[in-house]
């Protein structure tokens, strides 16, 4: 706050950083989760994610080996697409031969867990940036392809033009060490002008 009066103000009015409430119970649950929120809405995810886990006992998906043991037809069936279930095969096999060790990924610097998921099918870095931040809990990443933050940073800051990459890296060196923190805040700035927008 003190180094961004920008963003300080933003902090200001938003209140208190809730980034720990968006959690799954596991690293293999949030890898699961991430597959089957892409290109969709927070809700119509939920309600697939919700389908997925019910095929396991407890709701609750055991290891990996019960992912793979389910046929396609099931994993079609909670209404993933083709392509979704070559990802969750992928996903299954890495950790099932050991190339994806989940237990490590704890211990590892941040760029070597980006580089263990997107070696997984369908992971990009964005995939992976997610994974550190909600899962991980690590401090310091700034998702700087990721469109709501360029958007935040050109509203907030009031720029001409959406900014790059680089610049949002440029900016963000001010943040370090928190910039998971930061952006977190920036979505959230998305989601106030929402609610005002709504009130109009």
């Amino acid at each position: 706050m003190r180094r961004d009066p920008v963003l300080g103000a933003a902090i200001k009015s938003i209140g208190p950083c809730l980034m720990a409430d968006r959690q799954r119970k596991d690293h293999l649950s949030a890898l699961v989760g991430a597959i089957v929120s892409q290109q969709l809405s927070t809700k119509a995810a939920a309600t697939i994610f919700g389908r997925f886990v019910a095929l396991f006992p407890d709701g609750h998906i055991p290891h990996a080996e019960a992912i793979a043991a389910r046929s396609d037809a099931e994993l079609r069936g909670v209404g993933l697409s083709g392509q979704k279930v070559g990802y969750m095969r992928d996903l299954a096999a890495r950790v099932i031969d050991g190339r994806l060790q989940l237990d490590e990924l704890d211990v590892l610097a941040d760029e070597e867990v980006i580089e263990r998921l997107t070696a997984v099918k369908g992971f990009g870095r964005w995939t992976a940036e997610m994974f550190l931040m909600f899962r991980l809990h690590r401090p310091d990443v700034l998702p700087a392809g990721d469109l709501g933050i360029v958007n935040a940073i050109h509203r907030l800051y009031g720029l001409r033009k959406k900014p790059d990459a680089k610049r949002i890296l440029k900016m963000g060196e001010a943040w370090r060490p928190y910039r998971s923190v930061a952006s977190w805040y920036l979505w959230q700035t998305l989601r106030e002008t929402e609610k005002l927008k709504q009130k109009t």
